[in-house]
């Protein structure tokens, strides 16, 4: 019990990812009837093709939420570091330096997110 209390008091992160995984499985199960709403000719095959989408999606959220989960159980010091110094030392970078560890980051979520989507498809 006190380890399931620890789950769902590790912070906001945690709560954000639980709530993104709830939104993205309830679109799962409601997005082929909200296909045939606006569209009554869709094919059978228009609503699965669109929903490994949300699938990726929810592949996504998952890593992510148990990648943080690991990261906090195996090396706390580091969750501690990326909550509360990292934006304070990141604003002290120069800004070709703040590109590269963005641009970084945002293409390596890019093509996560490529990854899981063919592995689905």
């Amino acid at each position: 019990m006190e380890y399931l209390k620890s789950i769902f008091s590790a912070g906001q992160i945690l709560r954000k990812e639980y709530l993104g995984i709830g939104l993205v499985l309830l679109l799962f199960a409601i997005f082929p009837q909200l296909v045939r709403s606006f569209d009554e000719s869709a094919a059978p095959i228009d609503p699965g093709a669109l929903s490994a989408i949300l699938m990726a999606v929810l592949a996504m959220l998952i890593f992510k939420l148990s990648t943080w989960w690991l990261i906090k159980t195996i090396w706390p010091l580091f969750a501690t570091y990326s909550e509360f110094h990292f934006e304070t030392n990141f604003k002290s970078l120069q800004s070709w330096q703040k590109v590269i560890i963005f641009l970084g980051f945002y293409c390596s979520l890019l093509f996560a997110f490529i990854l899981i989507l063919i592995a689905i498809l």
